[in-house]
């Protein structure tokens, strides 16, 4: 009789499955359903980068590459974070993979053993928890209050460093909340690392994505912190390239051979045409980004507009800099009720909106928070205003 493994069966399930099930059947139905749960831009991938997959294909360039990643590509990327985060890696040091969640998994595999602590501040990415399990790890919490605009500090970190401590996970720009850490608070952050000698595996997927004047700052530019991270980033938000998967990391040189050597064994090269794309991304014009960034900060300024305006119905949010999310503190709403149904948490909320609102939002207890629900507004305009005024009118009803 076939078991499952011990390590498989560890993984939560999503619990935003049921959700996602019943807002596709209400759109099956006809219903006019307005999603704040989508993880991804709304524009379609910038013409250039198309045409050099086409070009790509129609050059025959079909076959194997290397498993880590065409020179080429590597080398763009490589100079991509000497341009942009003054990180100086040989092309060696990085490795691409099949998108950047490929890429923390490939991190984390190489790097974490059975019973090794990895701290994770939540609100956090749900996939981060997972994987760590998944690798033989124990995931342990850094609770990122909305009253500290949802960053932790390095006072928190230090306070939660033990002798099992192996890594710290580091995500700014945040998703779900986010939160963009300044310089001082990474450096400072920093300094903690050197000092207990952990690793750090740096998400930095969002990090075009800035607004309001805040800029980004790579934790591996620290001093003595590249030896000692793992930079993850990838072309899918920041160029609207969700569906290619490509993503990249940079490490020690000791860390990336031995990512190098796991990847070829498990699934080798990301698509090659895929790659051509990429370095096109990379290095094209950069003019449909920084249109599709401007259109995300006016929605962003308006959505913050909307939200102000719903703050006497007893919601709240904390101002994000980045990403395209916004929590939305409800835990106001707990206790009250819809049609005689009594709100308990960030689950009911969301299952509520979209039968009685026909509006999909991500529950906060998902990353870790129960208190709020995750918005994003990485949709139109229209449906996003939309949408807003559905959230008020059922919030205007509780009882």
């Amino acid at each position: 009789m076939a078991t499952l493994s011990k390590r498989i069966s560890d993984i939560s399930p999503s619990m935003t499955l049921a959700i996602s099930a019943k807002a596709n059947e209400l759109k099956a139905a006809g219903e006019k359903v307005i999603s704040f749960g989508v993880g991804e831009p709304d524009f379609n991938t910038p013409a250039h980068i198309i045409d050099a997959a086409k070009d790509a294909l129609d050059k025959g360039y079909t076959k194997y590459v290397a498993a880590a990643g065409l020179p080429a590509l590597k080398k763009a990327i490589a100079k991509k974070f000497k341009d942009d985060n003054g990180l100086d890696y040989d092309p060696s040091q990085i490795i691409v993979s099949n998108g950047a969640k490929h890429s923390i998994f490939n991190a984390l595999f190489a790097t974490i053993d059975d019973g090794d602590e990895v701290l994770i501040p939540k609100p956090y990415w749900l996939t981060y928890p997972e994987v760590v399990k998944c690798c033989g790890g124990v995931p342990v919490y850094i609770y990122a209050t909305p009253r500290h605009g949802y960053k932790v500090t390095a006072n928190q970190i230090e306070a939660m460093i033990t002798p099992k401590t192996k890594m710290l996970i580091f995500n700014s720009p945040c998703n779900p909340t986010g939160a963009v850490y300044t310089e001082a608070e990474i450096r400072d952050i920093a300094e903690v690392c050197v000092k207990h000698d952990i690793l750090v595996l740096a998400d930095e997927i969002y990090e075009k994505l800035i607004y309001g004047g805040e800029t980004h700052f790579s934790i591996a530019a620290c001093p003595d912190m590249a030896e000692r991270t793992i930079v993850i980033n990838g072309v899918s938000k920041s160029y609207a390239m969700t569906g290619w998967r490509l993503g990249y990391l940079a490490a020690p040189k000791e860390i990336a051979k031995a990512i190098s050597s796991f990847q070829s064994h498990s699934t080798s090269n990301v698509n090659t045409m895929t790659q051509y794309a990429s370095i096109a991304a990379l290095e094209g014009d950069t003019k449909p980004m920084q249109d599709m960034i401007k259109a995300f900060g006016e929605r962003r300024a308006k959505m913050l507009e909307v939200l102000d305006g719903m703050k006497p119905l007893g919601l709240d949010y904390v101002k994000p800099d980045g990403a395209f999310y916004v929590m939305l503190l409800c835990y106001n709403l707990y206790g009250k009720s819809y049609n005689g149904v009594k709100i308990h948490g960030s689950m009911d909320i969301a299952d509520m909106l979209l039968t009685h609102a026909k509006v999909a939002v991500t529950p906060g207890i998902c990353f870790g928070d129960d208190d709020a629900i995750r918005l994003s507004y990485a949709l139109s305009m229209e449906d996003m205003l939309e949408g807003l005024k559905r959230i008020a009118d059922f919030v205007a009803a509780l009882k």
